[in-house]
């Protein structure tokens, strides 16, 4: 029953929130993954960014990977594609130019978890290809998940969640940005949870503000 009423309720709540234009973004967020067996899994994800809260498209994202565990499911190695179409405004116009972009990952990530507490890093290398353009990025991801409700992250638990990931070129301007989010999840089962959170994207001479609205899902 929950997971029927779910997608209906993250689609509404931004307009639940604000009811005109605003400057504070939405990220509405879907994560997917499948286990083929122990050692073989399959990622992929869909965002949908906006600069308003939902009338305003900023980029759309689509990621997917196959990955590999290493020790059960604390130590992952993947290898992914990414596909994302930003919508940009030119300097101080309301025109918009569309920025193609393909994008080929890797990463590790590693779990740990203590009683109520679980920690997850995310170290990703990416080589993108922006339009004529190539670039390449490194980015750190350090998540913090609390269980509220229960003693751990089990199904029907309240969780908090809060994380900050760093993104470095390998050019001459290092910083790229900085992600600080925390937010406020339920884990269903042990197949599907869902978060609403607040996110700062800082960036090297401003700053953005985003709400989150993310579905994790995994068969």
């Amino acid at each position: 029953m929950h997971l029927k009423i779910l997608p209906t309720f993250l689609l509404l709540l931004p307009l639940c929130i604000f009811g005109q234009d605003s400057n504070f973004g939405n990220w509405m967020i879907y994560i997917g993954n499948k286990q083929f067996n122990e050692k073989w899994n399959w990622h992929h994800e869909v965002q949908y960014r906006n600069y308003n809260i939902i009338s305003d498209l900023e980029q759309l994202l689509l990621r997917t990977g196959i990955g590999y565990n290493l020790t059960e499911k604390n130590n992952n190695l993947l290898l992914g594609y990414g596909y994302i179409l930003s919508e940009n405004y030119r300097n101080g116009t309301n025109e918009k130019i569309s920025v193609n972009e393909h994008r080929i990952y890797q990463q590790f990530i590693t779990n740990q978890h203590f009683g109520r507490t679980s920690l997850q890093h995310r170290y990703r290398f990416e080589q993108r290809f922006v339009e004529e353009d190539f670039k390449m990025r490194f980015r750190y991801f350090l998540l913090l998940k609390i269980a509220l409700s229960k003693p751990s992250l089990q199904s029907k638990t309240f969780y908090a969640s809060a994380y900050n990931e760093i993104f470095l070129n390998t050019a001459s301007n290092v910083f790229d940005r900085n992600r600080v989010y925390g937010g406020l999840g339920y884990k269903f089962n042990h197949l599907a949870r869902a978060e609403l959170g607040y996110l700062v994207q800082l960036f090297e001479k401003d700053s953005r503000d985003q709400l989150n609205i993310i579905l994790f899902l995994s068969f």
